[in-house]
């Protein structure tokens, strides 16, 4: 089962991005966690341009499509979400990428409400299916914790795994509804 995991930080020293790298090695045999890179070299959405189907927009809606679930954290900035992932989530409203598509949404920062309340609310409207047991805020922001530190913190990964295990559930159980509805 494949995971694809979308940070919405293009920062390198990000703790979004840290903190899905340390969700990979989290997971559980049965789940791959793919990062997803590329989200920098998307052109600003333009309406006029969609149909073109540029080859950055192409990537990416190619690596949501071939997922069986995202796993999304963004940090958040002036009570929003970062533009990138904005811009990114712009460019898949028009298809069929986050239809009925699993989400975790992951969140590094407890004070990050708002970023929080946004993400949910565009990818519901996308029509994903946002997976609430799967969704968890962490505190990593001012912990100074890193990567390793994460893998190793018994509470947080724990909650790690516990969403994994939440989001995995979903993709199997869809799978048997879908199976029984063919």
């Amino acid at each position: 089962m494949k995971f694809l995991a979308i940070s919405g930080s293009l920062r390198a020293a990000s703790l979004n991005s840290m903190l899905l790298r340390a969700v990979a090695r989290l997971a559980p045999a049965e789940i791959t966690v793919v990062l997803c890179n590329g989200l920098g070299d998307l052109p600003m959405f333009n309406p006029d341009i969609e149909a073109s189907d540029p080859a950055p927009v192409a990537s990416l809606r190619t690596q949501i499509m071939s997922a069986d679930a995202l796993l999304i954290a963004s940090p958040e900035y002036a009570h929003g979400i970062t533009g990138v992932l904005k811009n990114a989530l712009d460019w898949m409203v028009g298809g069929e990428a986050f239809i009925h598509k699993p989400v975790a949404l992951l969140n590094a920062s407890p004070r990050a409400v708002h970023a929080q309340a946004s993400l949910k609310e565009t990818v519901s409207v996308m029509s994903a299916r946002v997976v609430e047991k799967a969704s968890i805020t962490l505190p990593i922001l001012g912990s100074t914790l890193s990567e390793d530190d994460i893998v190793l913190h018994p509470e947080i990964s724990t909650s790690v795994r516990a969403a994994l295990g939440a989001l995995h559930a979903v993709v199997i159980s869809a799978r048997i509804e879908a199976a029984r509805s063919n």
